[in-house]
């Protein structure tokens, strides 16, 4: 990387919230989300890199594109990402709730959301909506089984 980039780099890391916001504008041409300031900053970094010695291949975005229907990477042949208790760190989720776009990080040891460090899934589905949530179904990790249907003693043939 060139001297420009990384002096870009460093300006960026130490921005403030609305600094941030304004470089977003300048460099994505776009009104900047309403996300935390880390998520700012690593976009911002990103795409400070990708104007200066270009974004991804076409080769990459097709096996991407290829990969995103079912969660592997056809060259390696394992999942990306787990639908067990081990997600990839770095690994970040996104989930829409009323019309706002929530990110979160996965991190060696729990979840970062706005900030904030959290030690299960749930608990953040449960600061995003106020409700109890399997987090792993409110970020689409695992599909929500079908409720078994309870049945009475006598259905069962039970006394």
């Amino acid at each position: 990387m060139n001297n420009k980039v990384l002096k870009q780099i460093t300006e960026i890391k130490t921005m403030t919230m609305a600094e941030l916001r304004d470089r977003w504008r300048t460099l994505y041409e776009t009104t900047p989300p309403p996300y935390n300031k880390a998520f700012l900053v690593r976009r911002l970094i990103y795409r400070v890199q990708e104007l200066a010695c270009g974004g991804l291949s076409e080769e990459i975005r097709q096996r991407m594109e290829d990969s995103s229907g079912n969660g592997k990477d056809p060259n390696l042949q394992t999942p990306l990402t787990s639908s067990g208790e081990n997600m990839l760190t770095g690994t970040t989720l996104i989930r829409e709730w009323k019309g706002v776009d929530h990110c979160v990080t996965v991190l060696d040891d729990g979840f970062e959301y706005q900030g904030r460090r959290f030690n299960s899934l749930s608990a953040v589905a449960r600061s995003i909506t106020g409700t109890r949530w399997n987090g792993k179904v409110f970020f689409g990790i695992k599909k929500n089984s079908p409720k078994r249907r309870k049945t009475n003693k006598k259905e069962r043939g039970v006394s």
